[in-house]
C-alpha cells in the first residue's frame, strides 16, 4: 500500500488466538508467611504497632501510617462479607470455576480489612453483605491462596 493510499477503507483483521506466557514470581517474605499459614489451615494477619490495625492479606508496611508491619497474629476462620459480585462470564483468572461464581470481600474477625475470595456452598442469590461465613481448606494444600477454596455461609 503506498503512503498516498486512504487507510480509513482498511477493515481491520482480526486473528483469535490464546497467549500463555509462564512466569515466577517471589512472593516475599509476608506473602510467604501468609502462604505457609494457610498451608496449616490457619490464616494470619500482621498488625501495625502505631496505629494497630490489623491487615488481612497481611501487609508488611502499613498504608495508613507507613510503620513496619513486624506484629503478627491469628485471625480467627470466620468473617463477614462486606461486598461481593457474581461473575457469570468465564475468565482466564476465575480458575476453571464454574460459572456463576461470586467473588466477595471478606473481613475476618480480629481484621480492619477485607480479603478477596470466593464464595462457595450456597447459590449466588443468597449471598448478602453482611452474611457470616467461614472459610473452607482444601484437603491437600499447595501453599497458595488457593489453599482457601472458598468462605460458605456459617
Amino acid at each position: 500500500m503506498s503512503v498516498d493510499q486512504d487507510l480509513s477503507k482498511v477493515k481491520p483483521q482480526v486473528y483469535p488466538s490464546k497467549i500463555n506466557v509462564p512466569y515466577s514470581w517471589w512472593a516475599g517474605d509476608t506473602a510467604a508467611r501468609f502462604f505457609a499459614g494457610l498451608s496449616e489451615k490457619r490464616i494470619e494477619a500482621t498488625r501495625c504497632e502505631c496505629c494497630n490495625k490489623v491487615f488481612a492479606p497481611p501487609r508488611k508496611t502499613c498504608p495508613e501510617c507507613f510503620a513496619a508491619c513486624q506484629t503478627w497474629v491469628d485471625l480467627a476462620l470466620t468473617g463477614t462479607v462486606t461486598g461481593f459480585t457474581v461473575a457469570r462470564a468465564a475468565r482466564a483468572a476465575m480458575g476453571g470455576r464454574k460459572l456463576p461464581a461470586v467473588f466477595a470481600l471478606v473481613k475476618l474477625d480480629g481484621a480492619d480489612t477485607a480479603l478477596l475470595h470466593v464464595i462457595g456452598g450456597c447459590a449466588p442469590g443468597d449471598v448478602r453483605i453482611g452474611m457470616r461465613v467461614k472459610a473452607r481448606f482444601a484437603e491437600e494444600p499447595a501453599g497458595g491462596i488457593l489453599d482457601i477454596l472458598y468462605f460458605e455461609p456459617v
